[in-house]
């Protein structure tokens, strides 16, 4: 075999496990929707299986790769369609305001996001929420489950509440491991997020609101008087309509944009 046609090594510090399964591939294709007019990104091509099909639709596909040995490939296979816009970078740190072709351009994005790099990269895109229409991203099914939370269950915590704030959240279906190459031990699902243009709940200061929020869940079995010690009072909290007897893991994002909120006043005085 020559090294030209040998297979891909998924690599365990990308977190590479790829589609193999058509049927899923489409199911995807029809929960984004892509039209022919629409800026899409695509997060982790991987072997393109969910890029070709998009490639045949919209005319600007922006596609982010770290990996040196995808770029190749995914070039001499896909360089031909006029949408193909390869960038060989790290979506973790990638300023995606490059992407933005004029004031009124908009991206959608999607990708089938490695695991270990979950969370702070979907933290990383809230940056960007005011030009995002919406995304759409495969991920361990627990984290969809946990961004999709609601107030006083388990999986209910900071995440869910960053991300609520700042989207409306949508699981949307569930993907087996065996639908990959190599299959991960854990169920996969699609989630799509849509960020607030108006957001519901307004923060007076976001990096207060995350920082609070990063407090409140700390140590999860402590309650707010406990958590928020040196933040906030118990006047304070009840002042907030929030019994300081409360754990975070009960309160709406509603209740954590009003702690938030006397907390940035308190600071301001």
């Amino acid at each position: 075999m020559t090294q030209k046609n040998k297979p891909h090594q998924h690599k365990k510090r990308f977190g590479q496990n790829f589609l193999n399964n058509d049927r899923v591939i489409q199911q995807i294709v029809m929960a984004i929707q892509p039209k022919p007019d629409q800026h899409l990104v695509e997060i982790g091509p991987g072997e393109a299986a969910l890029t070709q099909p998009l490639l045949e639709v919209v005319k600007i596909l922006d596609i982010i790769e770290i990996d040196n040995d995808l770029i190749g490939p995914l070039t001499q296979k896909l360089g031909h369609y006029p949408a193909f816009h390869l960038h060989h970078t790290d979506a973790l740190t990638f300023d995606y305001h490059q992407l933005l072709k004029d004031e009124n351009d908009r991206l959608r994005v999607v990708g089938n996001l490695p695991y270990n790099i979950s969370s702070p990269l979907l933290f990383h895109l809230m940056q960007y929420g005011n030009r995002i229409t919406d995304m759409h991203f495969m991920l361990q099914k627990e984290v969809v489950e946990r961004i999709t939370a609601e107030p006083g269950s388990k999986t209910y915590g900071r995440l869910s509440v960053m991300l609520q704030y700042a989207c409306a959240t949508e699981y949307l279906f569930t993907v087996g491991p065996e639908n990959f190459t190599p299959p991960p031990k854990v169920d996969s699902a699609i989630i799509r997020l849509t960020p607030y243009q108006t957001k519901p709940y307004s923060a007076t200061s976001e990096s207060d609101l995350s920082d609070l929020v990063r407090q409140s869940f700390s140590q999860k079995r402590k309650t707010l008087r406990n958590n928020l010690k040196g933040w906030l009072t118990d006047d304070d909290i009840e002042a907030c309509g929030v019994r300081p007897s409360d754990r975070a893991e009960t309160l709406s994002v509603a209740d954590f944009v009003a702690l938030a909120d006397c907390y940035t006043a308190k600071g301001a005085i």
